[in-house]
Protein backbone atom coordinates (compact mmCIF):
# COMPACT_ATOMS: atom_id res chain seq x y z
CA UNK A 1 0.00 0.00 0.00
CA UNK A 2 1.08 3.56 -0.66
CA UNK A 3 1.17 6.43 1.81
CA UNK A 4 -2.05 7.99 3.07
CA UNK A 5 -2.06 10.89 0.65
CA UNK A 6 -1.85 8.41 -2.23
CA UNK A 7 -4.66 6.19 -0.97
CA UNK A 8 -7.16 5.25 -3.61
CA UNK A 9 -10.78 5.52 -2.50
CA UNK A 10 -12.96 2.43 -2.52
CA UNK A 11 -14.62 2.08 -5.92
CA UNK A 12 -17.55 0.05 -7.18
CA UNK A 13 -16.73 -2.15 -10.16
CA UNK A 14 -18.27 -1.44 -13.52
CA UNK A 15 -19.95 -4.85 -13.34
CA UNK A 16 -21.79 -3.92 -10.15
CA UNK A 17 -22.79 -0.54 -11.56
CA UNK A 18 -24.11 -2.14 -14.76
CA UNK A 19 -26.05 -4.71 -12.72
CA UNK A 20 -27.62 -1.99 -10.58
CA UNK A 21 -28.48 0.07 -13.65
CA UNK A 22 -29.97 -2.92 -15.42
CA UNK A 23 -32.29 -3.83 -12.55
CA UNK A 24 -33.28 -0.24 -11.81
CA UNK A 25 -34.42 0.53 -15.35
CA UNK A 26 -38.03 1.60 -15.31
CA UNK A 27 -37.97 2.32 -11.57
CA UNK A 28 -37.26 6.02 -11.99
CA UNK A 29 -33.92 5.68 -10.19
CA UNK A 30 -33.13 9.37 -10.56
CA UNK A 31 -36.65 10.69 -10.01
CA UNK A 32 -37.88 12.89 -7.18
CA UNK A 33 -39.81 9.90 -5.87
CA UNK A 34 -36.67 7.84 -5.35
CA UNK A 35 -34.81 10.77 -3.78
CA UNK A 36 -37.64 11.45 -1.35
CA UNK A 37 -37.79 7.79 -0.33
CA UNK A 38 -34.02 7.74 0.19
CA UNK A 39 -34.36 10.74 2.51
CA UNK A 40 -37.15 9.01 4.44
CA UNK A 41 -35.22 5.75 4.78
CA UNK A 42 -32.14 7.64 5.90
CA UNK A 43 -34.17 9.32 8.64
CA UNK A 44 -35.43 5.94 9.82
CA UNK A 45 -31.96 4.37 9.70
CA UNK A 46 -30.36 7.16 11.75
CA UNK A 47 -32.76 9.27 13.83
CA UNK A 48 -36.00 7.29 14.15
CA UNK A 49 -34.78 3.72 14.27
CA UNK A 50 -37.69 2.60 16.45
CA UNK A 51 -40.09 3.43 13.60
CA UNK A 52 -38.25 1.29 11.02
CA UNK A 53 -40.33 -1.64 9.85
CA UNK A 54 -38.60 -4.98 9.46
CA UNK A 55 -40.46 -5.46 6.18
CA UNK A 56 -39.50 -2.21 4.47
CA UNK A 57 -37.95 -4.15 1.59
CA UNK A 58 -41.34 -5.72 0.90
CA UNK A 59 -42.55 -2.27 -0.16
CA UNK A 60 -41.64 -1.75 -3.86
CA UNK A 61 -40.98 1.97 -3.42
CA UNK A 62 -38.67 1.49 -0.44
CA UNK A 63 -36.96 -1.49 -2.07
CA UNK A 64 -36.21 0.50 -5.23
CA UNK A 65 -34.75 3.39 -3.25
CA UNK A 66 -32.72 1.06 -1.05
CA UNK A 67 -31.23 -0.86 -3.98
CA UNK A 68 -30.35 2.28 -5.92
CA UNK A 69 -28.77 4.17 -3.01
CA UNK A 70 -28.00 2.09 0.08
CA UNK A 71 -27.07 -1.23 -1.52
CA UNK A 72 -23.99 0.12 -3.37
CA UNK A 73 -22.82 1.95 -0.25
CA UNK A 74 -23.04 -1.17 1.92
CA UNK A 75 -21.53 -3.36 -0.80
CA UNK A 76 -18.47 -1.09 -0.88
CA UNK A 77 -18.15 -1.25 2.91
CA UNK A 78 -18.10 -5.05 2.83
CA UNK A 79 -15.48 -5.06 0.09
CA UNK A 80 -13.33 -2.68 2.14
CA UNK A 81 -13.36 -5.30 4.90
CA UNK A 82 -12.66 -8.12 2.46
CA UNK A 83 -9.53 -6.19 1.49
CA UNK A 84 -8.36 -6.47 5.10
CA UNK A 85 -8.49 -10.25 4.80
CA UNK A 86 -6.06 -12.02 2.50
CA UNK A 87 -7.51 -14.52 0.06
CA UNK A 88 -5.68 -17.33 1.86
CA UNK A 89 -7.17 -16.28 5.21
CA UNK A 90 -10.64 -16.27 3.68
CA UNK A 91 -10.63 -19.44 1.61
CA UNK A 92 -7.90 -21.47 3.30
CA UNK A 93 -4.63 -22.71 1.88
CA UNK A 94 -6.22 -25.02 -0.69
CA UNK A 95 -8.60 -22.34 -2.03
CA UNK A 96 -10.61 -25.07 -3.79
CA UNK A 97 -13.97 -23.44 -3.07
CA UNK A 98 -15.56 -20.84 -0.84
CA UNK A 99 -18.75 -20.94 1.20
CA UNK A 100 -20.45 -17.86 2.65
CA UNK A 101 -23.40 -17.42 5.00
CA UNK A 102 -25.01 -13.97 4.68
CA UNK A 103 -27.44 -13.35 7.56
CA UNK A 104 -29.88 -10.45 7.45
CA UNK A 105 -28.83 -10.31 3.84
CA UNK A 106 -31.35 -7.75 2.61
CA UNK A 107 -31.18 -7.79 -1.21
CA UNK A 108 -28.14 -10.09 -1.10
CA UNK A 109 -25.59 -7.32 -0.53
CA UNK A 110 -22.98 -9.44 1.26
CA UNK A 111 -23.02 -12.33 -1.18
CA UNK A 112 -22.90 -9.98 -4.16
CA UNK A 113 -19.95 -8.12 -2.60
CA UNK A 114 -18.01 -11.37 -2.20
CA UNK A 115 -18.87 -12.58 -5.71
CA UNK A 116 -17.73 -9.33 -7.30
CA UNK A 117 -14.58 -9.19 -5.12
CA UNK A 118 -13.60 -12.73 -6.06
CA UNK A 119 -14.45 -12.20 -9.74
CA UNK A 120 -11.86 -9.45 -9.95
CA UNK A 121 -9.22 -11.07 -7.73
CA UNK A 122 -9.64 -14.81 -8.28
CA UNK A 123 -12.19 -15.58 -11.03
CA UNK A 124 -11.69 -19.35 -10.80
CA UNK A 125 -12.65 -19.26 -7.12
CA UNK A 126 -15.65 -17.05 -7.93
CA UNK A 127 -17.01 -19.90 -10.06
CA UNK A 128 -16.81 -22.18 -7.01
CA UNK A 129 -18.49 -19.76 -4.62
CA UNK A 130 -21.70 -20.70 -2.84
CA UNK A 131 -23.64 -18.22 -0.73
CA UNK A 132 -26.54 -18.95 1.58
CA UNK A 133 -28.49 -15.71 2.10
CA UNK A 134 -31.09 -15.43 4.88
CA UNK A 135 -33.52 -12.58 5.46
CA UNK A 136 -36.93 -12.25 7.12
CA UNK A 137 -38.31 -10.29 4.17
CA UNK A 138 -39.68 -12.28 1.24
CA UNK A 139 -39.14 -9.24 -0.96
CA UNK A 140 -35.49 -9.06 0.04
CA UNK A 141 -35.01 -12.75 -0.74
CA UNK A 142 -36.44 -12.26 -4.25
CA UNK A 143 -34.24 -9.22 -4.82
CA UNK A 144 -31.16 -11.18 -3.72
CA UNK A 145 -31.80 -13.84 -6.36
CA UNK A 146 -32.46 -11.20 -9.03
CA UNK A 147 -29.24 -9.33 -8.31
CA UNK A 148 -27.23 -12.54 -8.20
CA UNK A 149 -28.58 -13.76 -11.54
CA UNK A 150 -28.09 -10.37 -13.20
CA UNK A 151 -24.50 -10.06 -12.00
CA UNK A 152 -23.57 -13.59 -13.08
CA UNK A 153 -24.98 -12.84 -16.52
CA UNK A 154 -23.08 -9.54 -16.77
CA UNK A 155 -19.83 -11.14 -15.58
CA UNK A 156 -20.22 -14.38 -17.51
CA UNK A 157 -19.75 -16.28 -14.26
CA UNK A 158 -20.93 -19.88 -14.38
CA UNK A 159 -20.98 -22.11 -11.31
CA UNK A 160 -21.43 -19.56 -8.53
CA UNK A 161 -24.54 -20.45 -6.56
CA UNK A 162 -26.92 -18.53 -4.31
CA UNK A 163 -29.23 -20.32 -1.87
CA UNK A 164 -31.76 -17.73 -0.65
CA UNK A 165 -33.86 -18.46 2.45
CA UNK A 166 -36.60 -16.56 4.22
CA UNK A 167 -36.06 -16.85 7.95
CA UNK A 168 -36.26 -15.09 11.31
CA UNK A 169 -32.82 -14.69 12.94
CA UNK A 170 -34.37 -14.07 16.36
CA UNK A 171 -35.85 -17.57 16.32
CA UNK A 172 -32.68 -19.22 15.14
CA UNK A 173 -33.14 -22.49 16.97
CA UNK A 174 -36.63 -23.04 15.55
CA UNK A 175 -36.12 -21.77 12.02
CA UNK A 176 -35.45 -24.10 9.09
CA UNK A 177 -32.65 -21.85 7.83
CA UNK A 178 -30.60 -22.84 10.88
CA UNK A 179 -30.84 -26.51 9.98
CA UNK A 180 -29.95 -25.73 6.37
CA UNK A 181 -26.95 -23.69 7.54
CA UNK A 182 -25.71 -26.58 9.64
CA UNK A 183 -26.02 -28.91 6.66
CA UNK A 184 -24.12 -26.49 4.39
CA UNK A 185 -21.49 -25.69 7.01
CA UNK A 186 -18.64 -25.21 7.61
CA UNK A 187 -18.40 -21.72 6.10
CA UNK A 188 -15.34 -19.69 5.20
CA UNK A 189 -17.14 -16.43 5.93
CA UNK A 190 -20.28 -15.42 7.84
CA UNK A 191 -21.55 -11.89 7.23
CA UNK A 192 -23.96 -9.87 9.35
CA UNK A 193 -24.12 -6.38 7.85
CA UNK A 194 -26.29 -3.70 9.48
CA UNK A 195 -28.59 -6.26 11.05
CA UNK A 196 -27.27 -7.21 14.50
CA UNK A 197 -28.48 -3.90 15.94
CA UNK A 198 -32.00 -4.63 14.71
CA UNK A 199 -32.25 -7.97 16.51
CA UNK A 200 -33.85 -8.45 19.95
CA UNK A 201 -34.48 -4.71 20.25
CA UNK A 202 -37.47 -5.30 22.54
CA UNK A 203 -35.65 -7.77 24.79
CA UNK A 204 -34.75 -7.00 28.39
CA UNK A 205 -31.05 -7.47 27.59
CA UNK A 206 -30.45 -7.35 23.80
CA UNK A 207 -26.67 -7.57 24.22
CA UNK A 208 -26.87 -11.01 25.85
CA UNK A 209 -29.09 -12.38 23.08
CA UNK A 210 -27.01 -10.85 20.29
CA UNK A 211 -23.85 -12.24 21.86
CA UNK A 212 -25.40 -15.71 22.06
CA UNK A 213 -26.46 -15.57 18.41
CA UNK A 214 -22.92 -14.73 17.31
CA UNK A 215 -21.51 -17.40 19.61
CA UNK A 216 -23.88 -19.96 18.08
CA UNK A 217 -22.51 -19.11 14.63
CA UNK A 218 -18.88 -19.81 15.54
CA UNK A 219 -19.23 -23.62 15.28
CA UNK A 220 -20.44 -23.12 11.69
CA UNK A 221 -17.06 -21.70 10.70
CA UNK A 222 -14.13 -23.54 9.21
CA UNK A 223 -10.99 -23.41 11.40
CA UNK A 224 -9.70 -20.47 9.31
CA UNK A 225 -13.14 -18.86 8.98
CA UNK A 226 -14.21 -15.30 9.75
CA UNK A 227 -17.36 -13.70 11.10
CA UNK A 228 -17.82 -10.18 9.72
CA UNK A 229 -20.00 -7.93 11.85
CA UNK A 230 -20.66 -4.51 10.33
CA UNK A 231 -22.90 -1.88 11.90
CA UNK A 232 -23.87 1.76 11.28
CA UNK A 233 -21.34 4.28 12.60
CA UNK A 234 -23.87 5.73 15.05
CA UNK A 235 -23.00 6.02 18.72
CA UNK A 236 -25.86 3.77 19.87
CA UNK A 237 -25.25 0.96 17.37
CA UNK A 238 -21.45 1.14 17.65
CA UNK A 239 -21.43 1.01 21.45
CA UNK A 240 -23.80 -1.97 21.33
CA UNK A 241 -21.32 -3.72 19.03
CA UNK A 242 -18.49 -2.90 21.46
CA UNK A 243 -20.55 -4.53 24.24
CA UNK A 244 -21.10 -7.69 22.19
CA UNK A 245 -17.36 -7.72 21.52
CA UNK A 246 -16.51 -7.56 25.20
CA UNK A 247 -18.91 -10.35 26.17
CA UNK A 248 -17.60 -12.67 23.43
CA UNK A 249 -14.04 -12.10 24.59
CA UNK A 250 -14.88 -12.45 28.29
CA UNK A 251 -16.46 -15.81 27.49
CA UNK A 252 -13.40 -16.72 25.35
CA UNK A 253 -15.65 -17.50 22.39
CA UNK A 254 -13.32 -16.16 19.68
CA UNK A 255 -10.45 -13.83 18.87
CA UNK A 256 -10.35 -10.53 16.99
CA UNK A 257 -8.61 -10.19 13.64
CA UNK A 258 -9.49 -6.53 13.19
CA UNK A 259 -9.92 -3.65 14.03
CA UNK A 260 -8.81 -4.11 17.64
CA UNK A 261 -5.14 -4.62 18.50
CA UNK A 262 -6.00 -6.16 21.86
CA UNK A 263 -8.65 -8.33 23.48
CA UNK A 264 -9.17 -6.44 26.70
CA UNK A 265 -12.40 -4.56 27.42
CA UNK A 266 -13.14 -1.84 24.87
CA UNK A 267 -11.84 1.49 26.26
CA UNK A 268 -14.36 3.41 24.17
CA UNK A 269 -17.06 2.19 26.55
CA UNK A 270 -15.50 3.95 29.57
CA UNK A 271 -16.85 7.34 28.53
CA UNK A 272 -20.56 7.21 27.56
CA UNK A 273 -19.96 9.82 24.85
CA UNK A 274 -17.31 7.77 23.03
CA UNK A 275 -17.57 5.15 20.32
CA UNK A 276 -15.21 3.66 17.75
CA UNK A 277 -15.99 3.75 14.02
CA UNK A 278 -14.35 3.84 10.60
CA UNK A 279 -14.37 6.42 7.83
CA UNK A 280 -12.92 5.35 4.49
CA UNK A 281 -12.67 7.44 1.30
CA UNK A 282 -15.13 6.46 -1.45
CA UNK A 283 -15.39 7.17 -5.16
CA UNK A 284 -19.08 8.08 -5.17
CA UNK A 285 -21.03 6.81 -8.21
CA UNK A 286 -22.64 9.50 -10.36
CA UNK A 287 -26.23 8.40 -9.67
CA UNK A 288 -25.66 8.64 -5.91
CA UNK A 289 -24.14 12.10 -6.29
CA UNK A 290 -27.29 13.08 -8.17
CA UNK A 291 -29.54 11.83 -5.37
CA UNK A 292 -27.32 13.56 -2.79
CA UNK A 293 -27.77 16.87 -4.58
CA UNK A 294 -31.51 16.33 -4.57
CA UNK A 295 -31.82 15.59 -0.85
CA UNK A 296 -28.84 17.53 0.51
CA UNK A 297 -26.65 14.57 1.54
CA UNK A 298 -22.89 14.14 1.17
CA UNK A 299 -21.85 10.51 0.64
CA UNK A 300 -18.13 10.93 -0.09
CA UNK A 301 -16.94 8.49 2.57
CA UNK A 302 -17.87 5.08 3.94
CA UNK A 303 -18.70 5.24 7.65
CA UNK A 304 -19.28 2.12 9.72
CA UNK A 305 -18.27 0.13 12.78
CA UNK A 306 -17.09 -3.46 12.48
CA UNK A 307 -15.53 -6.59 13.92
CA UNK A 308 -13.74 -9.42 12.12
CA UNK A 309 -13.88 -12.42 14.45
CA UNK A 310 -11.95 -15.67 14.14
CA UNK A 311 -11.19 -18.86 16.05
CA UNK A 312 -7.55 -19.32 15.01
CA UNK A 313 -6.02 -16.30 16.75
CA UNK A 314 -4.90 -14.71 13.51
CA UNK A 315 -4.58 -10.89 13.62
CA UNK A 316 -4.28 -8.15 11.01
CA UNK A 317 -0.79 -7.22 12.30
CA UNK A 318 1.49 -8.60 14.98
CA UNK A 319 0.45 -7.06 18.27
CA UNK A 320 3.13 -5.22 20.23
CA UNK A 321 3.07 -2.52 22.94
CA UNK A 322 4.51 0.04 20.50
CA UNK A 323 1.87 -0.65 17.80
CA UNK A 324 -1.37 1.37 17.87
CA UNK A 325 -4.49 1.94 15.80
CA UNK A 326 -5.48 5.54 15.16
CA UNK A 327 -9.12 5.79 16.30
CA UNK A 328 -9.82 9.45 15.52
CA UNK A 329 -9.08 12.05 12.92
CA UNK A 330 -5.77 13.92 13.18
CA UNK A 331 -6.67 17.08 15.11
CA UNK A 332 -4.64 20.19 14.44
CA UNK A 333 -4.23 22.76 17.21
CA UNK A 334 -2.07 25.83 17.45
CA UNK A 335 1.45 24.42 17.51
CA UNK A 336 0.45 20.77 17.83
CA UNK A 337 -1.19 17.76 16.12
CA UNK A 338 -2.98 15.08 18.14
CA UNK A 339 -4.97 11.88 17.65
CA UNK A 340 -6.51 9.19 19.80
CA UNK A 341 -4.66 5.87 19.66
CA UNK A 342 -5.71 2.46 20.97
CA UNK A 343 -3.91 -0.78 21.84
CA UNK A 344 -3.45 -3.09 24.82
CA UNK A 345 -2.42 -0.08 26.94
CA UNK A 346 -5.83 1.51 26.45
CA UNK A 347 -7.08 4.60 24.67
CA UNK A 348 -4.51 7.39 24.60
CA UNK A 349 -4.52 10.96 23.34
CA UNK A 350 -1.10 11.35 21.70
CA UNK A 351 0.36 14.36 19.96
CA UNK A 352 3.47 15.99 18.58
CA UNK A 353 4.40 19.63 18.98
CA UNK A 354 5.16 21.34 15.69
CA UNK A 355 8.52 22.48 17.05
CA UNK A 356 9.35 18.83 17.73
CA UNK A 357 8.73 17.74 14.13
CA UNK A 358 11.61 15.76 12.65
CA UNK A 359 12.30 13.34 9.80
CA UNK A 360 11.97 10.50 12.31
CA UNK A 361 8.43 11.43 13.37
CA UNK A 362 7.19 12.98 10.10
CA UNK A 363 4.66 10.15 9.65
CA UNK A 364 2.48 11.84 12.28
CA UNK A 365 1.44 14.30 9.56
CA UNK A 366 -0.17 11.41 7.63
CA UNK A 367 -2.07 9.83 10.52
CA UNK A 368 -5.70 9.06 9.71
CA UNK A 369 -8.56 7.17 11.27
CA UNK A 370 -8.00 3.41 11.04
CA UNK A 371 -4.26 3.53 10.32
CA UNK A 372 -1.98 1.19 12.29
CA UNK A 373 1.19 2.93 13.47
CA UNK A 374 4.37 2.13 15.34
CA UNK A 375 5.85 4.65 17.79
CA UNK A 376 9.21 4.00 19.42
CA UNK A 377 8.57 6.19 22.46
CA UNK A 378 5.73 8.23 23.97
CA UNK A 379 6.29 10.59 26.90
CA UNK A 380 3.14 10.20 28.96
CA UNK A 381 1.61 12.75 31.28
CA UNK A 382 0.04 11.81 34.61
CA UNK A 383 -3.10 13.89 33.93
CA UNK A 384 -5.35 13.75 30.90
CA UNK A 385 -7.75 16.29 29.47
CA UNK A 386 -10.21 13.40 28.94
CA UNK A 387 -10.57 9.85 30.21
CA UNK A 388 -7.41 8.15 29.03
CA UNK A 389 -3.69 8.76 28.93
CA UNK A 390 -2.21 11.84 27.29
CA UNK A 391 1.22 11.62 25.68
CA UNK A 392 3.65 13.44 23.42
CA UNK A 393 6.09 12.32 20.77
CA UNK A 394 9.61 13.73 21.01
CA UNK A 395 11.76 14.86 18.10
CA UNK A 396 13.94 11.76 18.51
CA UNK A 397 11.03 9.26 18.54
CA UNK A 398 10.55 7.10 15.46
CA UNK A 399 7.01 7.01 13.96
CA UNK A 400 5.94 4.66 11.18
CA UNK A 401 2.62 3.89 9.49
CA UNK A 402 2.80 0.12 9.15
CA UNK A 403 -0.68 -0.30 7.65
CA UNK A 404 -2.81 2.53 6.26
CA UNK A 405 -6.47 1.73 5.63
Amino acid sequence: MGPFNDRRPATLSSLVLRTLERLSQGDGARSDRIAQTVAELSRLFTKERAELSRSYLDDPKSAAAYCVYFLPVNLSKIQVLLDELTLESLAGEEESSMKVLDLGSGPGTGGLAVLDWLHHQHPELARRLSVMAVDSSSGAVRLAQNFWNAYCQEAGTVGATLYPYEGNLERAQKESWRHQAKERSPFDLIIMANCLNELFAAALDPIVLRTQLVADLLPLLKPHGTIMLMEPALRQTSRALHQVRDRLLQEQRCTIYSPCLHERNCPALVNPDDWCHEERPWDTPAHILEIDREVGFIKDALKFSYLLLRKDGRTIVQRQPDVYRVVSELREFKGEKRAWLCNELGRQDVGRLDRKASPENAAVDDWHRGAIVRISDIVRKTKGDRLGTVGRISDSASVEIIRPV
